[in-house]
């Protein structure tokens, strides 16, 4: 579990099973775009065009041209002032995919004066299309052309969906993007702005989703790229820049998030089955106030159930990994830390192979995802080896299935969400070597690509528990079912969304863990204060 800046955000309500989708397409496999011009305002450049370019110019056999256009642009005047306030008051680093940039910085790609055969434009600009170029893609946000879509998305606290569109208006490919704070619009923002770079990367590299995993259909373009469903972003923000700011300053510093752990006895079906609370609600795991507890994993071993969560001390400022055994009437003490780097760790993925107890723990500061073996259960922890090097993933989860060994991890590349890009990998043994997936990334989605637990089988179908993270950070638990997945594609279906509410008070519900008679749950009660400094 990441921390976040800011405060939180209540998610939206609504819950239980949601309708199938049958029409929910997997991702398609398209030829890879040799020549692009990409179309560009010269007076509205930013960081993250820049470092488009750069992406795109990675493969050798593809060719870049620019277009430029002089219209004004979409944002409002006040959206820079609003950027600068908060990077000075959160100490966030600028320049950044935000920042305004000069034409100069791309004074050394070739201008794109007419169009060539197996041409596409990338037209990131707001001005009218250009009609002598057929083969144009156009950049949208929840249906709003440019920019403004994501301040719109950022004032309306929703995870937009970005669509690439080609001339007849149909998406070419689409996500739901994703922010690790909902509470400071320059780090929400430029989340947003580092995984458009991702989609619109992918779709020219051939891999391209039409439809969200849900089924979601991208909003159809409006009339006008101003027309903000009555947002009025050019006037409102203007007028409430100050009040809006005043809210999160006072989030940030007078609030702290405060997570818990949730264990219950099953007598009964389990959270996958009932689809919704118990009716007995759930015991928290108690906490001495100087700590909290999140990220549950159980296992069950040789009669007993260890259950491993990450302790975040509030004084030390990292989180390590803690273990606590459970007996029939409940925890047995409390956790005491079993594993503990340098770095922060949390997100313990912890299962039995080969007659020996593994753990993955979440560790993305290192770069790496990382392998780790119990000498002395359910302490003595040394590490195996890196499975795979040079990636920022979080909540890697394991799966052994057709006879392969299955890697899931939200990947941050290039900046942008922790919690909106899944990654595969497969291999044959655990251990590794792990092989990409070809079609990596395989889901871009806020509300369903990042993992809340270990993955279940149920009647024959791969239940995925996944966190809805649209409203926040963890805002939600999500069931999802695997409908694909091989080293073609890979496609599911959320069917069950679970919020908090009477049985579970709070403004998060973000895993799900069950061993031995045990089910467990993790989420954040009602905040608490705290003082200035």
């Amino acid at each position: 579990m990441e921390r976040t800046i800011g405060g939180t955000d209540r998610p939206q309500a609504g819950g239980g099973r949601a309708p199938a989708h049958p029409e929910t397409r997997i991702p398609e496999s398209c030829p890879v775009v040799r020549m692009v011009t990409v179309r560009l305002n010269r007076r509205s450049l930013r960081g993250w065009h820049i470092r488009l370019l750069d992406q795109l110019g990675q493969r050798p056999d593809r060719r870049i041209r620019i277009a430029w256009t002089e219209d004004a642009g979409s944002l409002p005047p006040n959206a820079e002032l609003l950027f600068r306030l908060e990077a000075a008051i959160h100490g966030l680093p600028r320049p950044g995919t935000a920042t305004a940039a000069e034409p100069v910085a791309l004074a050394s790609y070739e201008a794109g004066p007419g169009a060539a055969d197996g041409e596409i434009v990338l037209d990131l600009s707001e001005a009218p299309a250009d009609p002598a170029r057929a083969a144009t893609w156009r950049l949208d946000f929840d249906g709003v052309p440019g920019e403004a879509g994501l301040l719109a998305a950022l004032f309306g606290k929703r995870a937009p969906v970005a669509a690439l569109r080609g001339p007849d208006g149909a998406p070419v490919a689409v996500g739901r993007l994703g922010a690790e704070s909902h509470t400071v619009m320059l780090a929400a923002f430029e989340d947003y702005l580092a995984r458009t770079i991702t989609l619109i990367v992918a779709a020219l590299d051939g891999a391209r989703a039409t439809r969200l995993p849900d089924g979601t259909e991208a909003p159809l373009q409006p009339g006008s790229p101003f027309d903000l469903g009555g947002l009025g972003v050019g006037r409102r923000a203007a007028e409430g820049l100050a009040r809006q700011v005043a809210r999160r300053l006072y989030a940030l510093c007078f609030h702290r998030p405060q997570w818990r752990v949730g264990w219950r006895r099953l007598a009964g079906p389990d959270l996958i089955d009932l689809r919704r609370h118990p009716e007995g609600g759930w015991i928290d795991l108690p906490d001495d106030g100087r700590r909290f507890y999140a990220d549950p994993f159980a296992i069950a071993r040789d009669g007993d159930v260890t259950l491993f969560v990450e302790e975040f001390d509030y004084r030390r400022g990292k989180g390590v990994i803690s273990a606590v055994r459970f007996a029939a009437d409940g925890p047995q003490g409390r956790p005491e830390p079993v594993l503990e780097l340098e770095t922060h760790l949390s997100y313990p993925f912890v299962f039995e192979a080969d007659g020996q107890v593994w753990m993955i723990p979440e560790s993305h500061a290192s770069g790496t995802i990382d392998l780790y073996r119990a000498t002395a259960f359910p302490r003595g922890w040394v590490h195996e080896r890196v499975l795979v090097d040079g990636v920022v993933a979080s909540d890697a989860t394991l799966l052994h299935h057709g006879g392969r060994w299955w890697l899931f991890a939200t990947v941050r590349a290039g900046g942008g969400s922790y919690s909106d890009t899944l990654h595969l990998w497969h291999a044959l043994d655990f251990r590794g070597p792990w092989i990409p997936h070809r079609r990596n990334p395989v889901l871009i989605d806020v509300g369903s690509a990042r993992a809340a637990g270990a993955i279940v089988e149920r009647d024959g179908a791969l239940i995925r528990p996944v966190q809805d993270c649209r409203g926040g950070y963890g805002a939600a638990l999500g069931l999802a079912r695997i409908l694909r997945l091989d080293e073609g594609g890979y496609a599911q279906q959320v069917e069950t969304r679970l919020e908090p509410g009477a049985a579970w008070p709070g403004s998060r519900l973000h895993m799900l863990s069950a061993a031995g008679g045990f089910e467990f749950i993790d989420g954040s009660r009602p905040a608490r204060p705290r003082l200035l400094g």
